[in-house]
């Protein structure tokens, strides 16, 4: 990489980014560290692979120096795919995520050793809390330009090598971690209920970087295109966006108009539009997030 390249990476770095980052690596750990470790439940990717070794491995390979010697390699395998910014942030997020688990486990006084101090040796709690807990550090590490696991970097340099998606490969990884962790211990509980950690982790992971408060995205395929926009301004007052377009087997000049609107004005919407337009089609698609000129 050439010395203006790097330059160039090191000036997108964001004070705003490492701030979040610090923040969801000590999410993280709580998730882990307070919930799933002292359950022998499994999180995903490197960090299950990590809690695994630490249980069959010496005392003094701790979770905290897994973390680090099995991620830290993987980041900087794809430097070259990923950029730099990235590789930073993803490093410095698992560092804050390898020192906070070390805190709680071998510093604070919390005692991990046996149970769950919040969900006691409930597993179905530990599972669905520590999934939650640990998805949203994930979510926010992925929002803020790093990443909380070395997985998703193998994931994308050799997915599409192998003739598979991305989230193909890091299911096939964690269905793999899960059943050595069943033959380790010999026992399914454990592996079965970590599929309820990831599945929980997921959709956790979803809803943080998509957003959580998913708009609707409304198309409308009128004649009247107008009069629907200003009955849509006056009620909702908000933009759209008006294209030209031609029906297929009618051949007319028709329009289509785009709008965004939040879940409860969606009913109200449909009322205006066919009250104007009766022949109107509308289509309606979630919007993961929303970005104007003035976002950051």
């Amino acid at each position: 990489m050439k010395k203006s390249d790097i330059i160039a990476e090191l000036k997108k770095l964001k004070i705003k980014n490492f701030i979040f980052l610090i923040i969801a690596g000590i999410i993280n750990a709580i998730g882990v560290t307070l919930f799933l470790y002292p359950v022998k439940l499994y999180d995903s990717g490197i960090s299950g692979t990590s809690m695994l070794l630490a249980q069959i491995t010496p005392e003094w390979l701790t979770l905290s120096i897994f973390l680090l010697i099995l991620n830290i390699p993987l980041f900087l395998y794809g430097l070259k795919k990923q950029g730099l910014s990235f590789t930073i942030y993803a490093i410095f997020t698992v560092t804050i995520y390898s020192v906070c688990s070390w805190l709680i486990t071998d510093v604070l006084p919390i005692d991990v050793s046996i149970v769950s101090p919040l969900a006691g040796s409930d597993l179905l709690l530990c599972a669905l809390f520590g999934g939650m807990i640990s998805g949203v550090g994930s979510g926010l590490a992925i929002r803020y330009g790093g990443a909380m696991d070395g997985i998703e970097v193998l994931a994308v340099i050799f997915a599409k090598k192998l003739g598979i998606t991305v989230g193909t490969f890091v299911m096939i990884y964690n269905v793999a971690l899960y059943i050595v962790c069943g033959f380790v211990f010999n026992s399914w509980i454990l592996p079965l209920y970590s599929i309820v950690t990831y599945g929980a982790a997921l959709k956790t992971v979803d809803f943080i970087v998509e957003g959580l408060d998913r708009s609707k995205g409304a198309q409308i395929v009128t004649n009247k295109p107008d009069e629907v926009c200003a009955a849509l301004s006056e009620s909702f007052e908000c933009g759209m966006t008006i294209t030209k377009a031609k029906g297929y087997y009618s051949n007319a000049e028709k329009s289509v108009v785009y709008i965004i609107l939040n879940r409860f004005q969606i009913g109200k919407m449909k009322d205006i539009v066919h009250n104007i337009d009766r022949s109107a089609y509308i289509s309606i698609c979630e919007v993961a997030d929303v970005y104007t000129a003035n976002q950051n």
